[in-house]
């Protein structure tokens, strides 16, 4: 049960502990703090499952909300006021009493190449597809790795955690014998990494759901919460995220599956392009579909268009076999 949260001219701020979930989390403190300025934002940091098990890779740890239960139980039992998630690791079926109180404009949602310091010194290789049969790209990623695996067979996956700054220490030590990784462009961008970006995967690859979104969450009864995070909302992107949720909610699948999207609102159309794919990238199927919005119709309203569209394109998948390699991918974890 929820408790009453102390002084309420002060409001806690819950996040990982990661460099990047902390950025995130300064980002919406420092919106808000200059929105309320006689309001307080305090941080709350802290470790989840997710980030405290480095060892394992993520789909076979066998628990889902990896790096969300620790921050919402705290949510639940009043210690903080609101989170911060980036929207790609919150599930798309929320906690009771729990809602999506707002989603702040999305950074890049694409993937990124990142090459080795000794590549992009010697200027060996700049993209994907020049890289060498036998090469060592590393991911954590499932649906990152079955798409390398359909367009480049010929590619080492090696799976490679940790927070940004560990990751790209593990690929720039030639002892690891790593020569790129693939990371998600808005993370290397919040963190003061863009640099780092040798491609932009766009056309190589569908990105995760509702990557390179903040998704804020808070208790559904907390009208004082609710209001504050209407500043944050952003809602281009809170459309499209919805949708693209929408569709990962209808196949009842998780961020630690082959499940890939891109979306886009281009005036009031909105369109979204879903992949479902085997680990392999073997089997794969992709379909792609387009909705009008009613511009004079309301938020609510244009929301639940959106994510009819997500779950019609989820349901088109189906049809094409995506519960089957679902299926098969469940039993084989």
């Amino acid at each position: 049960m929820a408790t009453d949260t102390k002084n309420d001219n002060v409001f806690v701020i819950g996040t990982r502990r990661s460099q990047l979930a902390l950025a995130q989390a300064y980002i919406v403190r420092d919106t808000l703090a200059k929105e309320y300025p006689d309001y307080e934002f305090k941080i709350e940091a802290m470790a989840t499952t997710g980030d405290r098990i480095l060892n394992v890779a993520l789909s076979k740890i066998g628990e889902k909300s990896l790096f969300t239960k620790e921050l919402e139980t705290a949510l639940e039992e009043g210690r903080v006021d609101l989170v911060v998630h980036s929207l790609k690791d919150l599930p798309t079926v929320m906690e009771p009493g729990m809602m999506l109180g707002g989603v702040s404009e999305r950074e890049s949602p694409d993937d990124a190449l990142v090459l080795a310091e000794r590549h992009v010194t010697a200027k060996t290789y700049t993209t994907i597809d020049s890289l060498p049969a036998g090469a060592v790209v590393g991911t954590s990623s499932l649906r990152r790795t079955a798409q390398i695996k359909r367009k480049r067979p010929d590619l080492e996956i090696v799976s490679v955690r940790g927070n940004i700054h560990t990751r790209l220490s593990k690929l720039d030590d030639p002892a690891n014998k790593i020569d790129a990784l693939v990371l998600a462009a808005a993370g290397l961008t919040r963190v003061g990494l863009g640099h780092r970006i040798s491609q932009t995967l766009d056309k190589f690859m569908l990105h995760a759901v509702s990557q390179g979104a903040l998704g804020i969450e808070c208790r559904e009864n907390d009208t004082r919460v609710l209001n504050l995070l209407k500043t944050l909302d952003h809602t281009e992107t809170r459309i499209t995220c919805l949708c693209e949720r929408a569709m990962m909610r209808e196949l009842e699948g998780g961020c630690h599956v082959p499940i890939g999207v891109q979306s886009k609102l281009e005036g009031n159309t909105l369109k979204l392009n879903g992949m479902v794919a085997s680990l392999d990238g073997k089997q794969y199927v992709e379909h792609s579909d387009q909705v009008d919005l009613d511009p004079e119709s309301s938020l609510e309203n244009k929301q639940k268009v959106a994510e009819a569209l997500g779950q019609g394109v989820a349901k088109k998948l189906v049809e094409l076999g995506a519960d089957k390699i679902l299926e098969e991918l469940s039993t084989s974890q």
